[in-house]
């Protein structure tokens, strides 16, 4: 399993708007073969930082709906209102490998 971490740096002032894209976005990583943990958005502190946790089976699993961006309508839709909005200023994409409780130890 494989997990992206995206670090997002986003205008406070435009948090209605990075919640569509976000909603949209779960939506997305779900039906195309991976698992949306969530975004995780201001509540205390910096007010201009988000995050969003996805996991999928395997690279190559992630790698094949990476290749819907740009061509997929539903995709290009997501993104516009990211673009429209300007509702995020930039993001960092990480990819991690999570170590989850072994649920035999419980």
């Amino acid at each position: 399993m494989i997990t992206c971490v995206v670090d997002y740096t986003i205008d406070p002032s435009k948090i209605e708007a990075f919640e569509e894209f976000a909603r949209r976005w779960i939506d997305l990583v779900n039906r195309h073969g991976g698992t949306h943990h969530g975004y995780f958005l201001p509540a205390e502190g910096a007010s201009d930082k988000a995050l969003a946790l996805f996991s999928f089976p395997s690279l190559a699993t992630y790698e094949q709906y990476r290749q819907l961006f740009g061509r997929d309508p539903e995709f290009i839709a997501a993104d516009k209102i990211r673009d429209d909005s300007a509702c995020v200023i930039r993001y960092e994409r990480t990819f991690m490998r999570p170590l989850l409780p072994d649920e035999t130890s419980s």
